[in-house]
């Protein structure tokens, strides 16, 4: 995977939901893909290094809280 590639798929992990916010209401019908696809993302994203929950901090360090210690 390009560095280019890594860090599209880390923009579009930041657009996809927590898995804590996929219920049946929202995702109807979808709760276990849409589940599947989120560990799929993560996963990746693991395996080429990254942090899928330091993601959001990469890509947008500006928004981002300062880290308390």
């Amino acid at each position: 995977m390009t560095e280019a590639e890594l860090q599209a798929l880390k923009v579009a992990f930041t657009y996809m939901p927590q898995a804590i916010e996929v219920n049946e209401f929202d995702f109807a019908g979808r709760v276990d893909s849409t589940l599947e696809h989120i560990n799929l993302v993560r996963e990746a994203l693991l395996t080429h290094g990254v942090d899928p929950d330091e993601v959001a901090g990469d890509v947008y360090p500006d928004s981002t809280p300062n880290s308390s210690y």
